[in-house]
């Protein structure tokens, strides 16, 4: 096992991994932008240090800087958290170039899964069911891309290969706009991106989102841990996350769930990743593969009882995993609630000073955030100053856990989006499950919020 990890990240997912190395005795060096001095974990550090500026660009997505800051504390692995780097295989190359280890897929894997022309074609080979699209990136020739979207059926969609988070997409209802489609959105792509290809799907109308969660070691060990529902989204961010997903049968989570474990074992898959599907019609079609921790970890790992992030670590330190798939026994069912510093229904950022700061507890809550009374949250950065997670025998019990808690919570001083998730939890549609990943903007579209 490692002595000594770097983390190279922020906000809530640092705490979460300084946690977890506090509880394997491995001591945490936290790095930190200037904006992020005053932050929880960075005070409750062993050791920190400062890498640059607030912007991103000049300290957490700083290579040299993050490499520099393992060097000087002789560190001996770099965990990078999710998003800035997390997902980035250059990273991770000079990261293992440097004499330090990654914990994270190699490479390699993160390269392949990075570009979902790639991503895609390595699932279609390890048999996880696809979104019926184009074979590989879309050409010049504005005729064969008329017939490939023909042969798929409008409406499609057009994604960037190197996109993620909702952008780079763009939905297509007829023939007359496709052409324009695909230019404005390579356009974009290479903006966004530095990666212009761009490729077709067939867009399907009211699909839910669901994910499968694995972990697997280098010796082709690999388990998943059921399913994530994430359906309720806006603008493509998440906003709530539960777990099992609700009204899908157990006998199409399990198929799915091992189809996902021989993919990992046939690209070689190591460490934590999660398969992303639409859901529509009882058929499960892959979106992408995101190749780190998600920000939904929670819930999974409080029906499965695996922490996810100590697993990372272990598997990144070489160790086989410490279970096998007969092992993994999914107990009650929970929600999460992310909590962002924002107008609840207008959604702009609402950074500032939080003057009072009230989490909530009881049976079945857990609480991750980096935020406190008298935090300063920055403007630089998303606006998620943590989550609410509830946990309980049953969905029933979880949504009215979650319902005490949210009332529980008060946080001043800046705006956040607690009561549009107050909201939501006593939403009679919500409250029934299964809902599809239009139903939130939909019903904020109905509530003119």
């Amino acid at each position: 096992m490692f002595k000594k990890i770097l983390v190279a990240n922020r906000g809530e997912i640092a705490l979460r991994v300084q946690r977890a190395c506090r509880e394997m005795g491995v001591t945490a060096v936290m790095v930190y932008s200037e904006a992020d001095r005053d932050a929880k974990y960075v005070k409750l550090a062993e050791e920190a240090v400062c890498i640059g500026p607030a912007p991103s660009a000049l300290s957490y997505l700083n290579m040299p800087a993050i490499i520099s800051a393992a060097e000087v504390t002789d560190a001996e692995a770099i965990h990078p958290g999710y998003g800035f780097l997390s997902e980035n295989a250059a990273f991770a190359e000079r990261v293992e170039k440097s004499g330090f280890q990654f914990i994270g897929p190699t490479p390699e894997s993160i390269r392949i899964m990075g570009d979902k022309v790639s991503a895609k074609a390595a699932m279609i080979r390890a048999g996880v069911p696809c979104v019926p699209g184009s074979e590989g990136e879309l050409g010049e020739d504005p005729t064969i891309n008329k017939r490939i979207a023909k042969a798929i059926g409008y409406p499609v969609i057009i994604k960037a290969a190197g996109g993620g988070g909702g952008r780079g997409m763009r939905v297509v209802h007829t023939e007359a706009a496709l052409i324009n489609a695909i230019q404005m959105t390579k356009a974009e792509a290479g903006a966004a991106f530095n990666n212009p290809a761009v490729y077709m799907e067939k867009f399907l109308q009211n699909p839910r989102h669901i994910e499968i969660q694995i972990l697997a070691d280098k010796f082709k060990n690999a388990v998943y841990l059921g399913e994530r529902d994430c359906s309720m989204q806006r603008r493509h961010q998440k906003v709530i996350e539960e777990a099992p997903a609700p009204g899908i049968p157990r006998k199409l989570i399990e198929r799915i769930g091992e189809r996902c474990v021989a993919a990992c074992k046939k690209i070689g898959y190591r460490g934590a990743g999660t398969f992303e599907f639409l859901y529509e019609n009882g058929e499960f079609y892959f979106i992408e593969m995101n190749t780190r921790v998600q920000v939904e970890h929670p819930v999974t790992e409080l029906i499965s009882g695996v922490d996810i992030v100590k697993t990372q670590i272990m598997v990144a330190a070489g160790e086989k995993l410490p279970f096998t798939q007969r092992d993994i026994v999914l107990r009650g069912h929970a929600i999460e609630c992310r909590v962002n510093a924002e107008d609840p229904y207008k959604f702009t950022p609402s950074p500032g000073r939080i003057t009072t700061w009230h989490a909530p507890g009881g049976p079945g809550i857990r609480v991750d955030s980096h935020a406190y009374a008298n935090y300063f949250v920055p403007p630089n950065y998303d606006s998620m100053i943590g989550k609410i997670i509830a946990h309980g025998d049953t969905r029933e019990q979880a949504i009215a856990r979650m319902r005490t808690a949210l009332l529980e919570t008060a946080i001043e001083g800046i705006k956040t989006n607690v009561p549009l998730h107050r909201e939501v939890m006593v939403d009679a549609r919500f409250q029934e499950g299964g809902t599809n990943i239009h139903y939130l903007e939909e019903w904020l579209a109905a509530h003119n919020r």
